[in-house]
């Protein structure tokens, strides 16, 4: 009885490794197999993200409304009040919490696929760096896990460098989930935001950014070694007004996470997926993975396949408040260059072979 009173006051401290140590310290008898409740917390883990990512905004403003209904009105008038606050908030830094960023549930998060984070070059603290994350997947599980978390240790392989993942503002106007996402140090992916960090924040500031967005969402599928990045010139006129190295990042096994249904060009349901994706940001993937009990069934929960993440060597880039169309391009292929460089370098160390290449979409 002392040992599972011992447990539980281990799960309750939440301190490193805790939880598993605490199940650890129980008799074989009481627990008989502690594999597969590692195993469990993983999934759970990674299935409270999703869920979070995809529900918890839309259930937490259902909840304000019907509180409002309610002799609980007061609680939701001062939160909606605080909320009209603190709204600029996300555009100026956030609001990070190095405890919420150093949670154990990261670890198992990140032990669920594995995710690996690979550091190539050191970072220079004296600099601001724009990362281009590539590429998007469904859920951007790698970019997340890296730089929204500590779980693979960011700061003791980046030392001086705070990273800040961005991504689509709409989600910073949900109640709870804008607190939730800031507490990682998550910004919106929006000129305002990005600005401040790069130009009001002092140095040693990494903005990742994911830079094929919704629409390389669609295209990603287990196998596909594509990215939508020949178009997209935004974030490097943006690194060169700022003065910003660009720093190519690539994920190996991030598109391995779901399958999904692609439509091709021209047909009704891709058509029906880009007019969601100019209405609501993001566009609507038709994916699934295992399921929640049952490895060979079907649901959201990602397939456990290695993800590694590798941080490619930064590119020098000089301040320029007003570059041509010219430098932007030159700067723009240097960028493709180094980032086709990373994939081959490392493409059959994760899994592929010497002929797989990389398509600039």
């Amino acid at each position: 009885m002392k040992t599972i009173l011992a447990a539980y006051s281990g799960v309750l401290k939440g301190t490193g490794s805790s939880i598993l140590s605490a199940l650890q310290d129980l008799p074989s008898a009481f627990w008989p197999c502690r594999s597969k409740m590692e195993k469990h917390l993983q999934v759970i883990s990674v299935l409270q993200w999703v869920i979070s990512f995809l529900a918890l905004g839309a259930a937490c403003t259902l909840l304000l409304l019907y509180m409002f209904c309610t002799d609980c009105w007061v609680i939701a008038a001062m939160y909606i009040a605080w909320l009209i606050v603190d709204w600029n908030t996300p555009k100026q830094g956030g609001r990070r919490s190095s405890w919420v960023r150093g949670w154990t549930v990261w670890t198992y998060f990140r032990d669920y696929f594995p995710i690996r984070l690979i550091k190539t070059h050191n970072l220079l603290p004296s600099r601001n760096y724009i990362f281009g994350y590539h590429p998007h997947g469904i859920f951007c599980f790698g970019a997340f896990c890296n730089f929204g978390t500590e779980a693979t240790g960011f700061s003791k392989k980046f030392p001086g460098i705070k990273p800040s993942l961005a991504t689509l503002a709409g989600n910073f106007r949900f109640p709870i989930l804008r607190d939730y996402l800031m507490s990682g140090g998550i910004c919106p992916v929006n000129r305002n935001s990005i600005d401040y960090l790069l130009t009001r924040n002092g140095t040693g500031n990494a903005v990742v950014i994911v830079v094929g967005g919704a629409a390389e969402s669609l295209q990603c599928a287990p196998g596909m070694n594509s990215v939508t990045l020949k178009n997209r010139k935004g974030f490097v006129k943006l690194a060169l007004q700022k003065g910003s190295d660009l720093v190519p990042v690539y994920s190996f096994g991030e598109n391995e996470a779901y399958k999904q249904v692609i439509f091709e060009e021209g047909t009704y349901w891709r058509s029906l997926q880009k007019k969601f994706q100019k209405i609501l940001g993001f566009a609507p993937c038709l994916f699934h993975g295992r399921g929640l009990f049952f490895g060979n069934s079907w649901g959201i929960v990602p397939y456990s396949k290695p993800i590694t993440t590798i941080v490619g060597e930064p590119i020098t880039v000089p301040k320029i408040e007003d570059p041509t169309d010219e430098i932007v391009d030159m700067y723009h292929e240097m960028y493709i260059t180094s980032l086709q460089c990373l994939f081959d370098k490392y493409k059959t160390r994760f899994g592929l072979k010497e002929t797989d290449s990389l398509y600039i979409n």
